[in-house]
């Protein structure tokens, strides 16, 4: 059976309500939960963008079950890998072994904040895979030293380490990112509903190995409103990712998603309250062959909701279907 997640969108909620919703989350039946790690939010109209470390923390006390995620941490820019294997072997320790590490390339609107440029694709592939090894021998609990291409370790230890170390996944959108993926990651993390990234992630290692995907929805009774919001809130995943990657603010966004009509955006996001879009939304994951989908509620307000219509309707509607 494909499981089903909730997204705790840090760009459109404050701390506090985050951690509020993935306890809602918990409590309408979610098999999982997932983070973004922003430093910005996509578009101006979001409005937010708390540390989701922070919030993570907080999550792990005032949650039991739901497994948490970063969906998705970029350990080459903003934190540096050893930073980034300390916080997850706590976040460990906190959750009682609920937390998974999700990693990945990056996007220029989050990285540039701290002034080191932006790469080509090919180079911020390169630092992920040297990261992704520095935090693997970080869990080992021994002491790192590390003198790489692109990152420094001196004398590095983790003195808290939980009893089994989080599974690292590995975001995806390409050929090289699936061949990473497939050699080092323990799952696969993606966007999009495309087989042949799970055809490539099995052929270098991947076969057996859970694949995690994301989908945008924008419950309310008006569906209208429903996608007038989700147009003013979220055009910008329309936009693909090589684009997304490089765009350096949420202005950016704004002015390169101004052509994105009402009609696009009701094609590409299940809008509204019909249950039965929102599961054919779904399929195409699930036919791909994503072993877990976490879906994102558009609306930082709209949230409590879409978790009660979730958990009378969607999940039901869901869990007979795939």
């Amino acid at each position: 059976m494909v499981r089903i997640g909730y997204t705790m969108m840090t760009e459109q909620a404050g701390p506090r309500e985050l951690v509020s919703h993935v306890v809602g989350a918990e409590r309408a039946g979610f098999d999982f939960s997932v983070i973004s790690d922003h430093s910005f939010p996509w578009l101006e109209s979001q409005g937010h963008a708390p540390y989701a470390w922070s919030v993570l923390g907080a999550a792990a006390q005032a949650t039991s079950r739901i497994p948490l995620m970063t969906y998705v941490t970029c350990p080459t820019f903003r934190y540096h890998p050893a930073v980034v294997a300390q916080k997850a072997a706590t976040m460990q320790i906190l959750s009682q072994g609920r937390f998974r590490l999700g990693l990945g390339s990056g996007e220029n609107l989050n990285e540039h904040i701290i002034g080191a440029g932006w790469p080509a694709a090919p180079v911020r592939l390169e630092r992920l895979e040297e990261a992704v090894d520095i935090i693997r021998r970080m869990f080992t609990g021994e002491s790192v030293t590390h003198h790489g291409a692109h990152f420094d370790v001196e004398n590095a230890r983790l003195w808290d380490l939980p009893d089994e170390v989080p599974p690292i996944g590995i975001a995806v959108s390409g050929p090289r990112s699936c061949e990473l993926a497939g050699r080092q990651g323990d799952l696969l993390i993606a966007t999009e509903p495309k087989p042949e990234l799970l055809d490539r992630f099995d052929a270098h290692g991947g076969v057996g190995k859970p694949r995690v995907g994301q989908l945008p929805v924008c419950y309310g009774t008006d569906r209208e409103a429903a996608i007038a919001r989700a147009r003013d809130q979220f055009r910008w995943s329309l936009g693909g990712w090589h684009v997304n990657s490089e765009l350096p603010s949420p202005s950016s966004f704004d002015q390169a998603t101004q052509h994105i009509r009402h009609e696009d955006v009701a094609e590409a996001i299940p809008c509204g309250d019909d249950v039965d879009s929102f599961v054919d939304a779904v399929r195409p994951y699930a036919a791909a062959g994503f072993t877990e989908i976490a879906l994102v509620q558009i609306g930082g307000d709209h949230q409590e909701s879409f978790l009660e219509w979730a958990e009378a309707e969607l999940l039901p509607a869901l869990r007979r279907t795939l």
